[in-house]
């Protein structure tokens, strides 16, 4: 099915798309920005990804300038508790900065509730239960719809979970990157969307023969191999590619009806 419920209600198309490349400054690139968002919308991609730190906000408003009033269907999920500092940035999920982080998400959307409000990264400065406390006290008001992890251990998304319902986590995954493997698994036992961003850099630029082999056969490109063996992975998985180009986006989102064999996939090394 290329179809998911995130938090059991949420239901959205499993390829998305990482809006955090997308330029934001004033001219042609932004315009071409916007029509790659719009184009996105219109391929139904029903799931956008971006975040506090993509522009310092810059990316949210890019977003909210393209595609608002947003279609019944369309999630844009974004994240917090990263946060620019000049041309630097940090973490910062203290509570008070954690509501005033989503307040201004809220603003740059133009949206009254996030329906899915990820945590950039846990902050290491903050205990965790201060960090879920301060979301989950969002949610309760109304502001949040559902909680969200990024780049996180097996160990933390269970204490995360002994906090607050974790409705999805947002891990570095791909075809050639298989290092939060036990993480994924932990999400498909849970029912916890796993959205791998990065899936498809590193079988597009380092392919190996095996896969360009795959992609031959079918007539695809090694990208688009990856994004099918994402899909065939886990029922969880909801790849997030991005890019700046509609061709690209185009070629992205035709790989949810390429079908991998039981063959590919073992030769692929599922």
């Amino acid at each position: 099915m290329n179809e998911f419920a995130i938090g059991g209600d949420l239901t959205v198309h499993r390829l998305g798309f990482g809006a955090m490349h997308l330029p934001t400054e004033s001219g042609p690139a932004r315009e071409n920005a916007i029509a790659v968002a719009r184009r996105a919308v219109e391929l139904g991609v029903t799931l956008i990804d971006t975040a506090h730190l993509y522009g310092g906000g810059a990316n949210e408003e890019l977003l909210a300038e393209a595609l608002h009033p947003y279609p019944e269907d369309l999630v844009v999920t974004t994240k917090v508790g990263v946060v620019r500092t000049g041309d630097d940035w940090k973490y910062d999920a203290r509570p008070e900065s954690l509501r005033v982080q989503v307040d201004d998400g809220l603003r740059r959307l133009r949206v009254e509730r996030i329906e899915l409000l990820q945590l950039h990264r846990i902050d290491p400065e903050t205990p965790l239960a201060d960090q879920l406390g301060a979301l989950r006290d969002l949610r309760d008001e109304g502001k949040i719809g559902r909680i969200g992890l990024s780049e996180v251990t097996v160990d933390e998304l269970a204490r995360a979970r002994e906090i607050v319902d974790i409705a999805s986590v947002q891990n570095r995954y791909s075809l050639l990157d298989r290092s939060y493997e036990a993480v994924l698994d932990a999400c498909e036992a849970a029912g916890i969307a796993f959205l791998p961003w990065r899936p498809v850099l590193g079988a597009a630029s380092k392919a190996t023969a095996g896969i360009a082999v795959v992609a031959a056969e079918l007539g695809v490109t090694t990208a688009q191999v990856g994004l099918a063996w994402l899909l065939a992975r886990s029922p969880v998985i909801l790849p997030i590619p991005g890019t700046t180009k509609i061709a690209h986006l185009e070629e992205n989102f035709a790989a949810a009806e390429i079908k991998l064999t039981d063959e590919h996939l073992r030769r692929l090394g599922t």
